[in-house]
């Protein structure tokens, strides 16, 4: 094949699709349903845009396991935006998560876990169940020693080297308590207590790979069979994210993520950056066959939005991206244009998961992506900012909210 395939024939490819509003877990949604009538939803749920905040992470995982209709407005945090006036107006103090519950908001995540246990029933255990607060104190004291590892530029190897055996010293706390239970979850089955430790711990695993070196779900066999007995889920896999995109979100919203400079650290970190993506540690549940389709159907929605942000003139990244795409779906390779090599890298460097697709579909692309650029240049694209993430404003794809005129 000497041309890339047309966006008509492209389209061709793909009859993926989903059911937002009763179908399995994605964050695209606007509205769940499981079944109810709408006129029985009682909750809002207001989230941030990107699926970056690991607190609204906590309570969609709640709703959607316990199967609550609930709507999902989309909110701008701070590291990628300006939030929204209408949401200020609602939440003065502009927090993250929040819900709206008969027309009263609670802000807070506990705050929230607790309010919907009241109206709904516990997730197997309550927060303030005996059992599940030593799982609350232990998460903590888990997410401070990541925290003093990551997020401290240690002077000397003597510092480093204290954090990090801090950080495992904890995690053997954390294996003890997974042993002690029948099987991989924190209690006797999935329970409250699993949706707390989630979203800090699915971050912990990529932050110390790409910055440390340390795999954390390879070196901990019980935090291993907790990460594959989550994946199981269907729940957990639509919101879970991939290393590529934690690495990245983390340091403006923790004030800085800092790498030790050793020679696996460095290694790692290449291969979040560069690929391959397939095999890291980040996901071990069987690929779907519907991964490349699910990934095209995403990128054909939103293609007139995606070439117009690109560093790369219109037509240049147009025919480029159908190069990716035709590699992608027929498996042969296509000369892309010349000079096309940073903008696709732009985009392999800001596929976010799970805002844009599911984690494996997310790694196809990236490397269709990286596979066409590569047969234009070796020139990286522009580079992910630190302190902020305002190059991926969700205004640029953003469609009103329902509460902008309220």
């Amino acid at each position: 094949m000497t041309s890339p395939l047309t966006w008509p024939e492209l389209e061709a490819l793909t009859d993926w699709h989903i059911d937002y509003v009763n179908g399995p877990t994605n964050a695209q949604s606007k509205l769940r349903l499981f079944g109810h009538d709408e006129s029985e939803i009682r909750v809002t749920l207001f989230r941030d845009n990107h699926a970056w905040c690991p607190y609204c992470q906590k309570i969609w995982l709640w709703l959607e396991e316990k199967r609550i209709p609930y709507r999902i407005e989309k909110v701008t945090m701070f590291c990628y935006g300006e939030k929204e006036q209408w949401y200020k107006r609602k939440v003065p103090s502009g927090m993250l998560p929040a819900i709206e519950l008969d027309g009263k908001i609670i802000t807070e995540s506990d705050d929230i876990l607790i309010v919907l246990e009241q109206v709904y029933g516990e997730l197997q255990f309550a927060m303030a169940d005996p059992r599940v607060m030593p799982m609350r104190r232990l998460e903590r004291l888990l997410f401070r020693a990541w925290c003093n590892w990551l997020c401290y530029n240690h002077r000397s190897a003597r510092e480093e080297t204290f954090a990090r055996e801090k950080f495992q010293e904890i995690m053997g706390y954390v294996e003890e308590a997974l042993a002690a239970t029948p099987g991989p979850y924190f209690l006797e089955e999935f329970s409250t207590a699993d949706v707390i430790f989630t979203p800090y711990v699915e971050r912990m695993n990529a932050s110390l790979y790409y910055y440390k070196g340390y795999s954390m779900r390879e070196m901990n066999q019980k935090m291993s069979d907790w990460f594959d007995a989550m994946e199981s889920r269907p729940t957990y896999r639509g919101t879970q994210s991939d290393f590529h995109t934690h690495s990245h979100d983390l340091p403006p919203q923790m004030g800085g993520c800092y790498t030790n400079g050793e020679d696996q650290a460095k290694a790692c970190a290449d291969r979040v950056d560069n690929g391959p993506w397939v095999g890291l540690p980040d996901v071990t549940y069987a690929e779907p066959e519907t991964t490349r389709q699910e990934a095209l159907a995403r990128m054909l929605k939103h293609r007139a939005n995606i070439i117009r942000v690109n560093p790369t003139d219109d037509a240049t990244i147009d025919t480029a991206l159908r190069c990716a795409l035709t590699q992608m779906m027929t498996g042969e390779a296509v000369q892309p244009p010349k000079g096309s090599d940073v903008g696709l890298r732009y985009l392999r460097d800001r596929i976010n998961v799970p805002r844009d697709m599911s984690i494996y579909a997310g790694k196809r692309l990236r490397e269709a992506l990286e596979s066409t650029a590569a047969l234009a240049g070796d020139r990286p694209g522009p580079e992910i900012p630190v302190r902020h993430r305002r190059d991926q404003n969700p205004l640029e794809f953003q469609t009103p909210s329902a509460f902008a005129s309220h």
